[in-house]
This record gives C-alpha cells, sequence and structure tokens, in this order.
C-alpha cells in the first residue's frame, strides 16, 4: 500500500472499530459506513473478522457477538428476519422462545429459531442454530410473542424453570393479554393436535366461549391421548384428553 494512502486508511479502519466497539452487540454492513470508501470498510471489517473482534454471517453482513456463560452470543431472530432473502417469517424457539416468554433466564448454548420457509441460510443464522421449518403459513401473521407461545405449548412446556403450576399460571396470564387467545385460536386448525388440545385445556380454564372450544374438539379425534408435558397438570387436562401421570395428580393447579 503506497505510503500516501496508509494513514488516511488507518483513520477509516481506527473510526470503523470505534464505531463498532461502541454500537454493542449488532449486526452490521457496508451500508451503515457510507461515508467511508468502500475498499478501506472492507478492509477493516475482514481485519477485524480475522481478530475474531467480528463475526462474518454472509456477503456483506457481520455481527459483532458478546461472550455469555454459553459462549458467543448468536443474532435475535428479528435481526435476522429482517436481513434474510425473500419473505421468510422467523421466530424464536426452544429455550429462545421460553425466555422471550419469561419462563427461563438462559439463552441456550445453541440458538433455536423456527420458520415457515422450507430452509435458511446456513451462513447467516449460524451453523449450530437449531431451525425447525416448515411452520404453518398462518404464522406468518403472528407476532414474534404468539408464535413463542405456540412453539412453548408444542413442546409441552419443557424449557420453563418454572414449577407445573407456576408455568401454567404463567401461560394463563400470557394468554389473558387482549386478544391474544383468539388470534392462536384463530390458526388453531393448522396446529398439530396435541397443541390444538393443550389450547382447548386453556381455553376452558380462561372461561372461553363454549362454541370456539367446541371447534377445538372437534378437530380432534376422541381415541387419541396426548402428551401435555407441564400441561398435564391443568385442571381440564383429563377433558381434553391429557395422558396423565401419577405425578400431575398431586400437581394440578388449585
Amino acid at each position: 500500500m503506497p505510503a500516501s494512502t496508509q494513514g488516511p486508511t488507518r483513520r477509516v479502519t481506527r473510526l470503523i472499530r470505534q464505531r463498532i466497539g461502541e454500537g454493542g452487540e449488532r449486526l452490521w454492513r457496508y451500508e451503515d459506513f457510507r461515508e467511508f470508501p468502500f475498499t478501506a470498510v472492507g478492509q477493516a471489517l475482514s481485519r477485524m473478522t480475522r481478530q475474531g473482534s467480528l463475526e462474518r454471517l454472509s456477503k456483506g453482513i457481520y455481527y459483532r457477538p458478546r461472550d455469555t456463560a454459553f459462549g458467543k452470543s448468536r443474532p435475535n431472530p428479528s435481526a435476522i428476519q429482517r436481513l434474510a432473502k425473500g419473505r421468510k417469517a422467523i421466530f424464536p424457539a426452544g429455550i429462545a422462545a421460553a425466555n422471550l416468554l419469561g419462563f427461563t433466564t438462559q439463552s441456550g448454548r445453541r440458538g433455536s429459531i423456527s420458520t415457515n420457509a422450507t430452509s435458511l441460510p446456513r451462513k447467516l443464522i449460524g451453523m449450530e442454530t437449531v431451525v425447525h421449518t416448515l411452520r404453518p403459513e398462518a404464522w406468518r401473521r403472528l407476532s414474534q410473542q404468539d408464535a413463542a407461545m405456540l412453539e412453548f405449548l408444542r413442546e409441552g412446556g419443557k424449557s420453563s424453570e418454572l414449577s407445573p403450576t407456576k408455568t401454567i399460571r404463567r401461560v394463563l396470564e400470557l394468554l389473558s393479554e387482549k386478544g391474544r387467545f383468539d388470534r392462536l385460536l384463530k390458526i388453531a386448525r393448522s396446529e398439530p393436535p396435541r397443541v390444538r388440545a393443550i389450547l382447548g385445556a386453556l381455553g376452558t380454564e380462561l372461561g372461553a366461549a363454549p362454541a370456539s372450544l367446541q371447534n377445538l374438539r372437534q378437530a380432534l379425534n376422541p381415541l387419541t391421548r396426548f402428551d401435555f408435558g407441564v400441561f398435564s397438570a391443568l385442571r381440564h387436562a383429563r377433558e381434553w384428553q391429557a395422558k396423565l401421570r401419577k405425578q400431575d395428580e398431586t400437581s394440578r393447579t388449585p
């Protein structure tokens, strides 16, 4: 590099490092440094990637992680969704969903997301991220919290750090928020039978309209019994075809 350009390039690199350092954990693109020469920006970002202070997720997209008890952090699903190509819906799943809803303070060693797409670009979301694909198209209309609730129900609440009673109380609290239960009810037909059954038991607890619950019941095979996970402690679990376990008999909600 000619001596005449070394000074300005070093200055640009220093300014970019400073901006990224002050920006904290977030995604960075070339467009974030439009006031600097394109080549100088590329060199600075590449150098920071080699040194480990940035991660290159995809062409022109970089991420500054933070250290956690479980290793390096990963970009949140909302940030990924804004950058993922096409119109793919992306939501938190597993521990990430439980964390968003207030059932755990953990963040998990590996990220976990769900999407209505058949696949997602691994360079963007990270090779170790657990991806649950082919969620119903109806999920496009859901908020992050609504989708996280369905993910939490799909796994029977196993990611919760709370007791079954407190977990159920928290779920009922969240479902009582204006319009949430109705929104989930509208797309319940696209959910697995177990989720429909759990929603039915929760809806009965909430005092939902009998007609809407009847539609849920009609969508279930009356001979099937479902593993409700922690939701087997619901008072109306047996009415909604839950497989009750012995320990559940003593942990039902009052």
